[in-house]
């Protein structure tokens, strides 16, 4: 019989990323584990027992071969004709550099209200300066996980 973890029984950890040169996809990849909880054993997937997540330095991040200019991101407005298009390099010519890997984890995660409630969890700063410091933050090497997570061009 599987057990599973009640809501009294959550226990709440937070860690810091440093964004530096890190790879879009694969850094949200692991916010959007920690997130929902799957990198602990006592993970359930209809409740909010994910940590929370502070990223630094968003505005560093990298994309992989020509993303940066020819990714598109589409969005309609629910009015005929009123589909819009933007790019990665639209968000940071605007200064929201932090949009970029807020919709990037938003969209790995699964549709509904628990994934809002888990979005919430994610802190993102385009500085090293966050105003986290009083929680025991436990600090993620994340280049050091993998090689490729991280480019240096």
């Amino acid at each position: 019989m599987t057990d599973f973890i009640k809501k009294s029984e959550v226990e709440n950890k937070w860690y810091h990323i440093d964004a530096t040169n890190a790879v879009v996809g694969r850094l949200a990849a692991e916010i959007t584990k920690i997130l929902r909880g799957k990198n602990k054993s006592t993970y359930t997937p209809n409740m909010d027992n994910g940590d929370f997540v502070v990223v630094t330095n968003v505005e560093k991040i990298k994309f992989t071969g020509k993303k940066f200019t020819e990714k598109k991101y589409y969005k309609h407005t629910g009015w005929p004709g009123g589909i819009k298009e933007r790019t990665p390099s639209n968000f940071a010519d605007k200064n929201k550099p932090e949009e970029i890997l807020k919709l990037a984890v938003k969209r790995m995660l699964p549709r509904g209200p628990l994934s809002k409630k888990q979005l919430t969890k994610l802190k993102i700063y385009t500085k090293e300066k966050h105003p986290h410091e009083a929680q025991k933050i436990k600090n993620i090497e994340f280049g050091k996980i993998n090689k490729k997570n991280v480019r240096t061009n």
